[in-house]
């Protein structure tokens, strides 16, 4: 059975950093390309940042290119996503699940029950 957990979220200050984890299990966390999605209130859950299944190749939305990064432990089994010069616009429920491609939440199945991120003074 495919788990997904997902912690780090809180409240920060704009500018400010989180780093978000990922703890996976019931599947082989090596063998897949993994990605970090959000969804704000009000929009649609997409794609913030992919990591190949060894983690030698990234990509990211626009919107976090350059302020985000995306990592993985494959020993942990874990997936991570650095936030850094956090904005309002950041605001959202973010969640980690494989990546296939698809920039879609709707594409995918077995959800987390996702970490809230808050910026805001």
């Amino acid at each position: 059975q495919v788990q997904l957990v997902e912690s780090g979220g809180g409240l920060v200050q704009p500018g400010g950093s989180l780093r978000l984890s990922c703890a996976t299990s019931g599947f082989t966390f090596s063998s897949y390309a993994m990605g970090w999605y959000r969804q704000a209130p009000g929009k649609e859950c997409r794609l913030v940042a992919g990591i190949t299944s060894a983690g030698r190749s990234t990509n990211y939305a626009d919107s976090v290119k350059g302020r985000f990064t995306i990592s993985r432990d494959n020993a942990k089994n874990t997936v991570y996503l650095q936030m850094n010069s956090l904005k309002p616009e950041d605001t959202a429920v973010y969640y980690c699940n494989k990546y296939s491609g698809s920039y879609y939440c709707s594409d995918y199945d077995y959800w987390g029950q996702g970490t809230q991120v808050t910026v805001s003074s």
